[in-house]
């Protein structure tokens, strides 16, 4: 299947900086203004060509750890550290974002370049390792994530500008190599450092680099689906797994029902991102134990319309979008975040939304325990009964799942070792 996974890995991005704009207070577009600088700066240097294209996702996915280490190291409570400091344990996360981009469709060797992108020139970051020990990629993010932090700026001004000088100028050497530093000075004028602030800071990272669909096979779209699974369950721990055993639900149902296997392949990629729109909504809602209040679950609905959102910039990605979006609209009308009707939603759709709640019933959570597929499967009916599901899947899935145990949340599979 051909699929633009250098937008995939863009909007992956945009979901990692708004987990970390909640958790340490970065400025939005950190992770596409990190990649367009490194990628500037590197083209000083000589790389070009499909290299160009490896050190932009890597720049995009170099906090993709970021979620992991906040949730197992701080619980989501991050008051004791600063952005300006780094957090205990740094390599923790360097050593998770690494493990997590294994397996990637990297054109190139990009060993240790997550690994390393916090090493300083004298050798003081988290490995020891001297610029002399650490790949050009890592370097050059590590002076574009630094320089961004540094600025701390939603809007480049002159004083910015000088703000960045400043920097370089004072950490050339220890924190930042001669090397990196000359070549970003070389890629910047002031008047180019402070176009990095406007809205159009997207159509120019991608006239650097094209966005060129990639034929992937399905063991490489379920690394790719895994990968995002991976980040958005991370967000909240209550759902942990919760995306991608509703992406192997999906998939399982789909063969099921006799369908061929790119849907089958499209319909996993869609199961994994269906809730990747959680990644915007705060965590005191997504974890909240009790019942939530009217305005908390309207914030909460709004999940799915980020789904389809942060979608939607992913080139010829349309379908799968909506297979992913429309997990909460009910037949009747009276769903969310569109309020479509049978008329609106194909049998992909319905699929997502039948399999989403199943997943929920059967699987355990900190608050709960999963429930027997057959219980599950009356809830599913009682719901088609009522008009917001659609009884013939209702059955397929009854049917697709009896292998299930009947004890609680058997369907339990495991993404991480949390």
């Amino acid at each position: 299947m051909k699929l633009d996974v250098l937008g995939l890995f863009a909007a992956c991005s945009y979901a990692l900086d708004c987990v970390e704009a909640e958790f340490i207070h970065v400025t939005s577009k950190h992770a596409r203004r990190v990649a367009y600088m490194s990628v500037c700066t590197a083209e000083q240097l000589g790389v070009q060509g499909k290299r160009l294209q490896d050190l932009a996702v890597c720049a995009l996915l170099h906090d993709n750890a970021l979620i992991q280490y906040v949730q197992e190291e701080f619980y989501n409570d991050i008051s004791p550290a600063s952005v300006t400091q780094e957090f205990p344990q740094l390599s923790a996360h360097c050593i998770s974002g690494e493990k997590n981009i294994q397996g990637l469709p990297f054109h190139t060797d990009v060993s240790n370049v997550i690994l390393y992108h916090h090493e300083n020139a004298d050798g003081s970051g988290p490995f020891g390792k001297t610029w002399t020990e650490v790949p050009l990629f890592a370097r050059i993010i590590h002076l574009c994530d630094s320089l961004d932090v540094i600025c701390h700026s939603q809007t480049f001004t002159s004083d910015t500008w000088k703000k960045a000088n400043v920097f370089l100028t004072s950490t050339r050497g220890r924190i930042i190599d001669e090397e990196c530093a000359d070549a970003f000075l070389r890629a910047f004028s002031e008047s180019h450092f402070l176009s990095i602030g406007n809205k159009n800071l997207g159509i120019c990272l991608w006239n650097k680099i094209p966005r060129i669909k990639q034929d992937l096979s399905f063991s490489q779209i379920k690394i790719l689906a895994n990968f995002f699974a991976h980040i958005i369950d991370y967000k909240s721990p209550l759902t942990s797994t919760h995306s991608i055993c509703v992406a192997a639900d999906a998939e399982k149902l789909i063969r099921y029902m006799g369908y061929d296997e790119e849907t089958a392949q499209k319909m996993y990629l869609a199961g994994a991102l269906h809730d990747i729109g959680k990644v915007v909504i705060g965590n005191e809602i997504l974890e909240k134990p009790g019942r939530l209040t009217d305005e908390e679950f309207a914030a909460m609905k709004h999940h799915a319309a980020y789904t389809y959102y942060i979608l939607s910039g992913i080139n010829d990605f349309d379908e799968i979008r909506d297979w992913a979006s429309f997990h909460h609209e009910r037949l009747d009308g009276s769903g969310y975040p569109f309020g479509k009707s049978a008329s609106d939603l194909n049998t992909q759709e319905r699929i997502m939304a039948c399999v989403d709640i199943y997943q929920a019933l059967i699987e355990n959570r900190p608050y709960k325990q999963g429930i027997s597929h057959e219980k599950a499967c009356e809830i599913l009916r009682d719901m088609a009964e009522k008009g917001w599901i659609d009884s013939d899947i209702v059955t397929q899935t009854a049917a697709c799942f009896s292998d299930y145990s009947k004890s609680a949340g058997t369907n339990q599979m495991s993404f991480s070792s949390k």
